[in-house]
This record gives C-alpha cells, structure tokens and sequence, in this order.
C-alpha cells in the first residue's frame, strides 16, 4: 500500500519512516496520505504505546518535493489522496488540533519526531507537531520559507514560539539560518540529542519505559489536557484537572498502578485498542 514510507510495529513501537533517500526524503502530498494512514493504524492498533516518526537515510525530509512546490506555484497543486489512503487519525474532541499536519497533535499516543538528519522547510513545522523531538547528533534545521518568498507554513507560527520563545521564532523565521543539534537542544526545539547510531534505540527505550510503568489512558489524558489547555487560562485548566482526576479515581488503572506500588511489582496496564476509546 505504501510507496513513500515504511510502517511496521515492533511492540510496543510503531515506527513510521519517510522513504524517499534518493530526495532527502522531499514531503509529497503522496507522503503526507501515507503518513496519515500509518498514524491512524499505529493509533488504533493496540500493540503500539508509541510511535516514532523519522527519515530513511542520511536525513529525516527536505520539506516539499520541489516538483510539488512548481505544481503550486502554477496553480495546479499537491495532487489528490491516493485511493485507499483515506485515514481521520486522532482525538476528534481536539478540532483545534486536526489541521493537515498538526493533527499529529491529536493523536492518543505519544509521538516522538526521530530527528536522524536535515530538516527543511516545512518537515519543522511536522516535526514541531510532535509531542517531542530526539535528534541525532547530525541534526540540522533550517525554516527555508523566507529565502522561498513564503510565511511561516503550517502552523509553525503557532508552534515554534511556544517551543522556544517569540523572539527565537522570529530569529529561525526571518533568517532562515541552519541550526544545529546542539543549538536546538539550547533553544529548546529538540529535547534530547543523542549519537547519530543511538537515536533510534533510545526512541525505543523512551516508549518502552512508558509502556512498563505507565498508563495509555493516563498518557493519552494527559496529552490532550497540555494541547488543549495552551488556549486557555489556569483557572479552567486547574478545574478540569480535578473533574478528570476523579474520573480517574474510578478507572482500572488506578485500581492497578496503587497495587502494583503497595505489592513492589511492574504495573500492568490496559492498552489502547481503537482511537474511539
């Protein structure tokens, strides 16, 4: 089904690889359909606690394939979504959060952005629409949009200020200088950096560490609250929080996490099955 990725899961990851090395791996709107429909698998699909999202290669994308990016420049566009392609991943409460790439936001797993290589143009705002960012230690960013006569795609004016700060945002917007790993763990746009040959084992580590100890339900919770409360006020969010603690209060997994505390044992949680749960 699939021409410009690979998905597979090796529990309890979902890995989700851009596969077009010979371009960089250069988004099309071919890609953005696969990558959708993997996320909604991976969402749905009960064995994964997390998926990680990265690039075959030496890099993880170089933003938009420059034959697409001729296609809208003539008013012919991206093309349409290959048939049977068609996915609606994610929390459908969150519409804020459902636009064409930050729907990743939506979605009731974590999601890790494996950052093994360059990242152009509009691959940051998709990678700033993941819950985190791990880089390789050759990680390398640059906006691109001001040298192409663009503005700030796909909600990254929305999501670059609130990762490292308005000013940041303005200075990576406005000049569209490359930054690297070490720099970006400094701004805060990636929150850890690893040996290029690690990455993709510590992605792994990360989520199974969270599916030994840690509730699905309470991480998929707990998503949405952050997401959704950086609209809002603290009063609204404090209030919702002690409504969805006692909700918890009556969950199986609470049940479980406090025995599995009082008896010193590993806690067994249930997983996710469907993205309607």
């Amino acid at each position: 089904m699939y021409a410009e990725i690979e998905y597979r899961v090796d529990e309890p990851v979902g890995w989700i690889v851009l596969n077009r090395p010979d371009r960089l791996n250069a988004w099309t709107g071919r890609m953005g359909a696969e990558v959708k429909h993997a996320m909604a698998a991976a969402e749905a699909d009960p064995r994964v606690v997390g998926i990680v999202l990265t690039g075959a290669g030496r890099g993880f994308c170089a933003g938009a394939d420059l034959q697409d990016l001729r296609g809208l420049s003539r008013g012919t566009g991206m093309g349409s979504t290959p048939e049977g392609l068609d996915a609606e991943p994610g929390d459908r409460t969150m519409e804020d959060f459902r636009g064409t790439y930050t729907y990743l936001l939506s979605i009731r797993k974590p999601v890790i952005a494996a950052v093994n290589g360059p990242t152009a143009g509009m691959a940051v705002p998709i990678a700033c629409a993941a819950d985190l960012r791990f880089a390789s230690e050759r990680a390398l960013f640059t906006c691109a949009f001001s040298q192409r006569g663009l503005i700030a795609e796909w909600g990254a004016s929305w999501l670059l200020p609130r990762l490292i700060g308005p000013s940041r945002a303005l200075d990576l917007l406005w000049s569209s200088r490359k930054v690297g790993a070490t720099e970006a763990f400094s701004l805060g746009l990636v929150d850890r950096v690893f040996p290029h040959e690690e990455l993709l084992v510590e992605c792994r580590r990360y989520i199974e560490d969270l599916a030994a100890n840690c509730s699905p339900t309470s991480i998929a919770t707990m998503k949405r609250q952050v997401w959704q409360q950086m609209h809002g006020s603290l009063g609204p969010a404090e209030r919702e929080s002690v409504k969805l603690m006692i909700e918890t209060f009556r969950h199986p997994d609470f049940r479980e996490g406090v025995s599995a505390f009082l008896e010193k044992r590993q806690p067994n949680f249930q997983r996710l099955r469907t993205s309607g749960e």
